[in-house]
């Protein structure tokens, strides 16, 4: 009969049939390698009769417990001789005996030899023989209880550290240098393979393994995780104090490894449990629903593992291995062990969880594989300022619920009982859902239904927890309400997050571009302003003249023009720059951008400094060529004055010193001589009156040189000839009279009636001389008084004419009788008077022209009284209209400062107010350009001063400028205000408070404190600041803040920049690097396309026009650096 023989040693599969024919013997063996002991049986030789009894036999075996157990432990047997293959870390063994065990147990092996040694013995401890061909070295060394401290199995190095010792710690590896060790093996097929291992030390003390020429290891410690995962599987499982940073591994989260042991006999506390099996439940569907499938009972719907692997698809986004489809036991457990793989795979430690025990429906065990999955795929990713994800979880819940009232999150479990917590999480993200105001923490139930409620209508958050479990637990399961809260940070964190960093980006490109339009704007009006400034200054700083009248009344059109004409518009531009670079401060303080510092020479300090320069000047050369008119008109009038003079008096001294030098006495006779005598004395009689004209004319002159005439030269050179002229007289004079002394003791006659005539005669004449040059005088005067003297004057004189008409008709008298004696007497020679050249007609002739003379000046005085009156006039229609303007100019400058002290009512109505008084002034300048009328044709008519009033036009000017400046300034400082109130979020009974310090410690009145003014006014409203050496540094960086521009003082808007930049939060630099992050899909770097898909057209060429290519690593052509280009956005780098 034939034997059939049938070896299951190298069968791979159990569930093969070999069918026997008829009349065959068969034999069975190596079935007792795979079953237990006490359930191995040899099976002879069976008949075809008996071949369906061994069917049978064969059904029974597949399906006994003991048979899955070894089927089980099996398979884990076939992965670890796969990882062997790669990883060898077993050593084979050999049938030796109890003598050969114990001596190699006791003598340690030395790998330092320059030769390796080969490991050809077993290793057993106490002669126990094991059943396997192969024992792990860790599962040899840690059978601690087999061994006695005289049986201690260890590996030395040349340096006698140890590397494997009897500690319970297998593989503690403690190598300080470079060790190399050999281990040689054989495995099944009796060939020989040799394998390195290489240990190396890092700078950290931390063992690492590094690849080699000869190594496995490779720098990702794919020896280490082998060698960990190996010690982890199958029945050779680590102890419970072995851990793979004993080992000399990488630390792991503390989430992706499980919280505590899962014992397999401890029960979970029955109120926790229910909890976590409903919220587990409720996640699991949450996820399975997409695959469009539930599970009702956890434990169950996971043993067969299908639904167990699917929700590992759905949440992971990958492909499982195809499940096995069929019903029986190894069939699940095969569906559970892929799972596990695959949970293995993701770097999940699952300590203690079989597939054997999910099959069963071990609820504790269930439970925690969830859990686990929980903590990989919900929680693990959570990352809040390189926190662990737990605490990343909390942090994200505590900053997000911290400005609510009654939450305060500490935990996971009593910080949400009231509900008001998860209340508070929807209220921050979507405060359209819910309405806290309405919440109140004595009524948990309410809150926490109508949290959930919301989260699953709204967010999409299926309801896990049970609100009635949670108020009447006294501490809700940690795990069931870390799972709920993990799905609404997922359901809220991640939501608009591309929208929120494009609108944030736009924000604050937008508010860049103005910024930068404003900046230019205000170098253009800035350098235009001053350009003219520069111009105009050296016109007016030009102080010179030909001392003509004629050219400085034109240069009096010109300046009338230019105050007219030209300055007006430069005065709204400078307000309009001031206004523009206020605003732009205001809006760089709010988002959080650097003082903007215009460029050399165009601050507003430059530009304040020029201005004053140029008003300086224009203040100087308007008095200087007030003055220089009123120099020039005196000028010409002493010219006039000195002509005529001048012209008088040598219209006197014509022939005179011919007549002085005469020696007509010498052929006269006695009578003659006594004329000739009395003739000089009457000549010097004469001489001595006109001393006074020839001091006057000497006076004039100089005074005419003193005052820079023009014309001087010619006028000192004339006067010169004159005084010479008049020294010349008085020593011929002198002589003369000598002469005539000595011809009188030889003449002794006179003609007594000539000495008479010519005695009255002279005097009369110099009087009517002189009343002659008064009554031609040219005068000038500037008020009425003077011209009203001058009348008073002239009629005093006229008062005077009858006296002079009495001497008059005397002299007359006296030559009709020397006429009619000569005549009566028949004396020729009698007619002509020898003591005197002054002829009767001649007397006559200037008597007759006197009193011709005298209605001619009645006439001219009454002109200039008529003029001065319309003078006087001009002076009141000025003083009048002036005595208006000026005090309502002072009103409304006065009324404009109370409103910007800032306690009169809302910003709103402060500006509203502003506007009312900026109209009221724009109505009333029709006042100021009647005043400017009046006050031109006060100028065109030489009025200089005016008693009737205390307003000048240039006070009127300066004043009504500094109304207008002022409204525009408090309107743009209100307008700050309420942009920084809206902005900033404050209130304005906070506005009113931070003004009403301001306003304490501003005692003049004018805007703006000194730095102790300043940090009186910090102390008052509550800033604390230290009275040492650190709160003067900090101080003097808070000054520095408030005053970028090192002005000396700090203004209002400023301290209320810094009062709202102490107590809100704004966007930073970091802020946009992370919203660009967004839209580059967490690359260091963003393109072209990303912005123009993201962004307005504009926002967007702006970005690419202004970022710097992209040159770290990984970068791409075309890649752009949105980090840089966000700090530049905030000062912190150039742009």
């Amino acid at each position: 009969m034939e034997k059939i023989s049938i070896n299951f040693q190298d069968r791979t599969s159990y569930t093969d049939f070999v069918w026997i024919p008829c009349g065959c013997t068969f034999d069975i063996t190596g079935i007792d390698q795979h079953l237990p002991t006490n359930d191995s049986q040899s099976i002879i030789v069976f008949t075809e009769l008996f071949q369906f009894s061994l069917f049978f036999l064969l059904i029974h075996l597949i399906l006994s417990d003991k048979f899955w157990h070894w089927f089980s432990t099996k398979k884990h047997r076939q992965q670890q001789d796969r990882q062997t293959n790669e990883f060898p870390f077993l050593i084979e063994k050999k049938e030796v005996d109890s003598q050969e065990q114990e001596q190699e147990v006791h003598n340690p092996i030395d790998l330092s030899s320059s030769s390796p040694t080969t490991i050809d013995n077993v290793y057993c401890v106490n002669n126990q023989q094991q059943n396997n061909d192969c024992v792990l070295i860790d599962q040899v060394i840690s059978s601690s209880s087999s061994l006695s401290p005289n049986s201690l199995l260890s590996f030395k190095s040349n340096e006698n550290d140890p590397l494997i010792s009897n500690n319970n710690h297998p593989l503690i590896l403690q190598q300080q240098q470079q060790s190399h060790y050999r281990f040689d093996y054989l495995n099944n097929k009796n060939s020989e393979q040799q394998i390195d291992y290489c240990l190396y030390n890092n700078n950290d003390n931390n063992n690492q393994y590094k690849q080699s020429s000869n190594c496995l290891i490779d720098n990702n410690n794919n020896y280490y995780n082998k060698m960990v995962d190996m010690m982890h599987q199958g029945p050779y499982m680590m102890n419970n104090n072995t851990s793979p940073q004993m080992m000399g591994g990488p630390q792991p989260d503390g989430y992706m490894e499980q919280e505590e042991e899962w014992e397999r006999e401890g029960l979970l506390d029955p109120a926790w449990e229910k909890q976590q099996r409903k919220t587990f439940t409720a996640w699991c569907n949450s996820h399975l629903s997409k695959a469009g499938t539930q599970i009702e009972n956890i434990e169950e719907d996971f043993r067969n593992g299908l639904k167990l692997m699917l929700l590992l698809e759905v949440i992971s986004g990958e492909t499982l291995p195809k499940p096995d489809r069929g019903k029986m036991r190894f069939h699940k457990i095969a569906n559970v062990n892929k799972a596990l793989d695959f949970i293995a795979s993701k770097g999940v430690k699952l300590v203690s969880i079989g597939a054997e025990e999910i099959v069963d429906g071990n609820t504790k065990m269930t439970l925690g594989l969830i859990w686990t999955i929980i903590l990989r795929f919900a929680i693990q990713d959570i990352s809040v300022e390189e926190m662990t994800a737990k605490e990343g979880l909390l942090l994200w819940c505590q900053r997000k619920t911290a400005p609510y009232r009654n939450v305060n999150v500490q935990n996971f479990h009593l910080s949400w009982k009231d509900g008001l917590a998860f209340c508070a999480l929807i209220h921050r993200h979507r405060p359209d859902l819910i309405d806290y105001s309405k919440l109140s923490k004595d009524n948990p139930l309410e809150n926490l239904n109508t949290a959930f409620d919301v989260a699953e209508k709204h967010l999409g958050i299926p309801r896990m927890l049970d609100a009635e479990e949670m108020v009447n637990m006294v501490k809700p399961d940690e795990r069931a309400v870390m799972t709920y809260v993990s799905c609404y940070y997922h359901a809220l964190k991640g939501a608009q997050k591309a929208e929120t960093a494009s609108n944030r980006i736009c924000k604050v490109l937008r508010v860049n571009q103005d910024n930068e339009r404003m900046m230019e704007e205000y170098e253009r009006l800035a350098s235009d302003l001053l350009d003219w400034i520069r111009r105009t200054t050296p016109w007016l700083e030009n102080k010179t003249t030909d001392n003509k009248l004629s050219t400085a009344q034109k240069k009096l059109e010109e300046f009338r023009a230019y105050r007219r004409m030209h300055k007006p518009p430069r005065v709204e531009q400078k307000g309009k720059l001031e206004t523009l670079f206020n605003t732009l401060q205001t809006k760089l303080r709010l988002s959080n951008r650097p003082a903007y510092m215009p460029s050399e020479g165009k601050t507003v300090r430059d530009i304040n400094n020029a201005w004053k320069g140029l008003e300086h000047a224009e203040k100087g050369f308007e008095e200087w060529l007030l003055s220089e008119m009123m120099r020039l008109e005196r000028l010409d009038h002493l010219a006039q004055k000195f002509k005529h003079k001048a012209d008088t008096h040598e219209g006197w001294t014509q022939g005179k010193e011919a007549m002085l030098q005469s020696q007509d006495f010498r052929n006269c006779r006695l009578y003659e001589v006594k004329a000739l005598k009395k003739k000089h004395e009457a000549f010097e009689s004469d001489l001595s009156a006109h001393q006074d004209r020839v001091e006057q004319i000497a006076a004039i002159a100089q005074e005419l040189y003193s005052l820079n005439y023009h014309d001087s030269a010619s006028v000192n050179a004339r006067c010169q000839r004159i005084c010479d002229q008049w020294d010349r007289f008085g020593t011929l004079t002198q002589k003369r009279r000598q002469a005539l002394e000595e011809a009188e003791r030889v003449l002794e006659k006179i003609d007594q009636l000539h000495l008479e005539f010519a005695k009255r005669a002279a005097p009369f004449n110099n009087w009517l001389d002189g009343a002659r040059e008064d009554l031609v005088d040219m005068f000038i005067v500037h008020t009425i008084e003077e011209i009203q003297g001058l009348i008073e004057a002239h009629e005093q004189f006229k008062r005077t004419l009858g006296e002079a008409d009495q001497e008059y008709n005397s002299i007359i008298k006296l030559a009709q009788e020397i006429q009619s004696f000569a005549t009566q007497y028949q004396i020729p020679g009698g007619v002509e008077n020898p003591y005197t050249v002054l002829h009767p007609s001649e007397v006559t002739a200037k008597w007759n022209d006197v009193r011709q003379l005298v209605p001619k000046r009645d006439q001219t005085l009454q002109s200039e009284l008529i003029r001065q009156q319309r003078n006087e006039g001009l002076r009141r229609k000025f003083a009048e209209k002036a005595n208006g303007v000026g005090p309502w100019i002072e009103r409304h400058i006065d009324a404009v400062a109370a409103i910007g002290m800032g306690m009169q009512g809302s910003l709103e109505d402060q500006l509203m107010k502003l506007r009312q008084y900026e109209e009221a002034v724009n109505m009333y300048k029709v006042h100021m350009e009647e005043l400017e009328k009046i006050h031109q044709e006060v100028q065109e008519n030489m009025i200089f001063e005016n008693r009737y009033t205390q307003y000048t036009m240039e006070t009127l000017r300066v004043g009504w400028e500094q109304l207008l400046t002022s409204i525009q300034r408090n309107i743009n400082e209100v307008e700050n205000q309420i942009l920084t109130r809206d902005s900033k979020g404050i209130t304005q009974e906070q506005l009113n408070e931070f003004r009403g310090s301001f306003n304490h410690f501003d005692k003049t009145r004018i805007g703006r404190l000194n730095p102790d003014e300043f940090k009186s006014c910090l102390i008052s409203v509550g800033y604390n600041i230290r009275n040492d050496r650190q709160g003067e540094n900090d101080f003097r960086r808070i000054i520095s803040r408030v005053d970028p521009n090192n002005t000396g003082y700090v203004t209002f808007d400023a301290f209320l920049d810094f009062m709202t930049r102490e107590s809100t939060d704004s966007d930073t630099a970091e802020q946009i690097i992370d919203s660009f992050r967004i839209l580059a899909s967490d690359k260091p770097y963003i393109t072209a396309e990303d912005l123009r898909r993201e962004l307005p057209p504009d926002q967007a060429e702006y970005c690419i026009q202004r970022m710097a290519p992209y040159k770290g690593p990984g970068t791409i052509p075309g890649a752009l650096d949105y980090r840089s280009f966000s700090t530049a956005l905030y000062g912190e780098s150039d742009l």
